[in-house]
């Protein structure tokens, strides 16, 4: 018969259920966290030690891990992605305490977004441990590391050190590997090159845009200093003098004085001179309107 479950792993087990449920047929992923958020936090630190460690480390293992798996799952499907390392980590504490199963989904999901250097340091550390390189997981998980971290990212001098580093892999899968690791090295430098090329070319049409642009700009910045000077000049024609003194004397004759009065008439008189002579001096002889008395 198989040992009987101690009440955390037991209770981590139903919640486990609940949250797989949820995930699955349900589809609510926020329940679904919950729940394996409860069955994590009911296991503890872990079982006690002597017999009873041996009888239920296992089992112990297996529902931590399985329900990291779930609630993994869950975020992302809720597009929480970012927060999946940093919740897996607060109930394993250390990367190299990882399961491997939820190493291998943690990296294939930050790949796949395209976020593939938040699982460097982890992976790194997780692979130089002692204790997991006795694994049988060992170097499918170094396998994965390297095509899905390390290349992407242009770690080759690290990825060829790793290779030749491990034990697990015999001397033909060594040179696979590091047949792999120069292929990509190519495609990498092939791909910089060509990106490279690419904006040689860009910068002369981007500076052949700019002259046009600057050119046109010139061009309008000329023809309104041009227009500026020739109002200026016009305006230096006027008879500044003149029109003052016509204001002037039509602020008297319309404040002052009475129009009617006899005694305003030459006042009046010489406004109307005045206003002749500016009229004159500020329109030519040809749209000169006809000025009747």
């Amino acid at each position: 018969e198989p040992p009987a479950w101690a009440p955390g792993p037991a209770q981590a087990a139903a919640l486990l259920e609940e949250a797989a449920d949820l995930l699955v047929l349900h589809r609510d992923f926020a329940a679904a966290v919950e729940r394996c958020e409860a069955g994590c936090d009911s296991l503890g630190p872990g079982p006690g030690p002597g017999h009873e460690r041996c009888l239920f480390l296992t089992s112990f293992a297996e529902v931590k891990c399985s329900l990291c798996v779930v609630g993994i799952q869950a975020l992302a499907e809720m597009n929480r992605w970012r927060e999946v390392l940093s919740w897996v980590l607060q109930y394993y504490h250390a990367p190299e305490h990882l399961p491997p199963k939820v190493l291998e989904l943690c990296i294939l999901l930050y790949s796949k977004v395209r976020e593939p250097q938040v699982m460097l340091e982890v992976g790194s550390s997780w692979l130089r441990d002692q204790a997991n390189q006795s694994l049988p997981e060992y170097g499918s998980l170094l396998e994965l590391y390297l095509v899905h971290v390390l290349l992407p990212l242009g770690r080759f001098e690290g990825a060829e050190e790793l290779v030749r580093g491990c034990d697990v892999f015999d001397s033909e899968q060594q040179l696979v590997f590091l047949g792999t690791i120069c292929e990509s090295r190519c495609q990498w430098t092939q791909q910089e090159e060509t990106r490279s090329a690419a904006e040689e070319q860009q910068d002369p049409v981007t500076e052949t845009v700019l002259g046009a642009l600057s050119q046109k700009l010139l061009s309008m910045l000329t023809l309104l200093r041009r227009a500026l000077r020739s109002m200026s000049n016009h305006f230096y024609l006027l008879p500044y003098k003149k029109m003052l003194l016509a204001t002037f004397l039509l602020y008297l004759v319309v404040v002052r004085l009475d129009p009617a009065s006899p005694t305003s008439l030459p006042f009046i008189y010489k406004l109307v001179q005045l206003f002749r002579q500016a009229w004159a001096a500020v329109l030519s002889p040809i749209h000169r309107p006809p000025i009747r008395d």
